[in-house]
């Protein structure tokens, strides 16, 4: 096992690792900005490094910082968490490079996965379903002409590097592609370096289903059910369900098989989830994410599995302490994205939290870094906590979110918890009945 794990990010997920290890008897360090000197993970954390100033570039993304912070402090293993510096193949490659164990997948799968054309030809060849759309890059408008006639319209046209719906344009007709194109290729320039595209089929009215994974050095994989993640804004998501009311036991029992293989075949490492688009019964791939999900949590409560525990361990070298035949899923977990923002115009709102007082009881998990007297800064994501919580079925789920989000009491900025206690009061919310476009239709009905 590790002696000392540097966390290499900030806010919730920072602590939530920091957590992890203290149960595991691993030492931490904390590496923080200017912005963060006063953060909780930095407060707890057996050691702090303060790697630059606000600006992420200058900080949670300065590798050389980093890695000096680990080479001082003697840490022998770093976590990268989810965002910052966690899908950089890079990162990893460096990492390795100075004997400290990066707690993550190989950097060779980090960077497949990374590459939207590359991880569909890699999951496909493992048996994964995919949508229907073009083999590789489109290197000219006259390619994706004829590659959309054939797929059909409507067609997405997409970064092959993309991410958070950057780069991505719907191309309805055939006199809607190339301004599609050329807009999608623009914005996948100026976000990621790379203005490489390529069509898929548009599903009108899909679901947004992810499927949880966890494998071993050992030859062990197990998948831990899926997540529900279609209620999003501006494709990114706002509330997770575990499992989805959208499937039935026997899809249930069937995508998970065929991921589990799949992931076996591709002899991955670590935690990861494979992300689908489910319509009418049929599942259609859209990229793996080879880290932890923010929504990892619903996953933990309905299957009694610490996965944050496990990413540790098994990068350790440990084997998984169980098999595909002892997961069990019970009950129902529903997570709420608790953002600093207004709760009617999204507009961040960073400052002091005056007063603080996180919901609590029965079934019922809040994961934030805030605390009464923190000061949000704005230099980063908006999130400051997830509620996370759980049911023993999903009517029994909603009832206890109700009662949760009305104990929530934050004093001093805007949250988007009202939001939270509008959307449980809808009947289509409280049968399941929703789809990826749903939330942005219901704010536009709210206004």
């Amino acid at each position: 096992m590790f002696n000392k794990v540097l966390i290499a990010n900030r806010g919730e997920i920072a602590l939530r690792i920091h957590r992890a290890c203290k149960e595991l008897g691993i030492d931490t360090v904390a590496v923080h900005s200017t912005a963060d000197e006063d953060a909780m993970h930095v407060r707890l954390a057996d050691e702090s490094v303060c790697i630059g100033p606000p600006a992420p570039k200058d900080s949670y993304l300065n590798i050389p910082a980093i890695i000096s912070a680990a080479e001082i402090t003697g840490a022998d293993a770093i976590h990268p968490g989810y965002g910052f510096l966690s899908e950089n193949a890079r990162f990893a490659d460096i990492v390795k490079a100075h004997n400290i164990t990066f707690i993550g997948p190989d950097a060779e799968h980090i960077r497949v996965m990374g590459d939207k054309i590359a991880a569909k030809e890699a999951v496909g060849k493992a048996g994964i379903p995919l949508v229907p759309g073009s083999e590789g890059a489109l290197q000219s408008y006259e390619e994706a002409r004829v590659e959309a006639e054939k797929i059909g319209y409507p067609v997405l046209v997409k970064a092959a590097a993309g991410g958070g719906g950057r780069g991505m344009k719907v191309a309805k007709t055939a006199a809607d592609l190339e301004e599609a194109m050329s807009t999608a290729k623009a914005e996948a320039k100026g976000a990621f370096g790379d203005d490489a595209v390529y069509l898929e089929k548009y599903l009108q009215l899909p679901r947004h289903i992810e499927l949880q994974i966890i494998a071993d050095s050992h030859g062990n994989v197990v998948q831990l059910g899926e997540r529900d993640c279609s209620l999003q804004r501006r494709h990114q998501k706002v509330l997770e369900e575990a499992l989805s009311p959208a499937l039935t036991d026997k899809e249930r029992a069937r995508i998970g098989e065929t991921v589990r293989k799949a992931i076996e075949k591709i002899g991955y490492l670590g935690a990861g989830t494979i992300e689908f688009l489910y319509e009418n019964g049929e599942f259609y791939f859209i990229e793996m994410n080879t880290r932890l999900q923010v929504e990892h949590p619903i996953t933990e409560q309905v299957t009694r599995i610490d996965l944050v525990r496990e990413q540790i361990m098994v990068a350790a070298g440990a084997k998984l302490g169980f098999s595909q035949k002892d997961i069990a899923f019970r009950g129902h977990a529903i997570e709420c994205r608790v953002n600093a923002e207004d709760p009617r115009t999204f507009r961040p709102s960073p400052g002091q939290v005056t007063q603080f007082h996180p919901a609590g009881g029965p079934g019922v998990r809040f994961d934030s870094a805030v605390y009464t007297g923190y000061k949000i800064p704005p230099y980063y994501d908006s999130m400051i906590g997830k509620l996370i919580v759980y049911g023993e079925d999903r009517a029994h789920c909603i009832a206890r979110l109700r009662r949760a989000l009305s104990e929530m009491v934050f004093v001093g900025v805007d949250t988007t918890v009202p939001l939270f206690m509008d959307l449980v009061e809808d009947p289509e919310f409280q049968k399941g009945d929703y789809h990826i476009h749903w939330l942005e239709q219901w704010l536009e009905k709210s206004a």
